[in-house]
């Protein structure tokens, strides 16, 4: 299987803002910095984006080929929160935040949910 050309070219920055939220972890309701960096990601790549959805949530809604004429729609979800955790990780992008940490995987799911938008 081939891979599509924007998925790679986008994989490094992907994975940088995994990264990114992997450092700055926040718990339930508390993502507000975390919303902004996937809602300025959407809105970067020109998705529309809707906030405030459950206090902290984000959708972003792409539009396919007949621009939603069909009503057919798919709906793809990921958690952003972390968890109450000290993590003793020490690579770069370990957490900045102690006591709190990216144990659960929430930050690769939204690095996921980034790639397929």
């Amino acid at each position: 299987m081939k891979l599509i050309d924007s998925i790679v070219t986008e994989a490094a920055g992907i994975a940088a803002v995994r990264r990114d939220i992997h450092a700055h972890p926040e718990l339930c309701f508390e993502e507000v910095r975390t919303a902004d960096v996937v809602a300025a990601k959407l809105a970067e790549w020109g998705i529309e984006v809707h906030r405030g959805l459950g206090k902290t949530g984000v959708v972003g809604i792409v539009h396919g080929r007949d621009g939603g004429a069909s009503g057919r729609a798919v709906g793809l979800r990921a958690d952003m929160d972390a968890l109450p955790i000290t993590e003793f990780n020490t690579f770069s992008h370990a957490s900045t935040h102690p006591g709190k940490m990216h144990a659960c995987g929430h930050d690769g799911h939204t690095a996921m949910l980034l790639g397929a938008a």
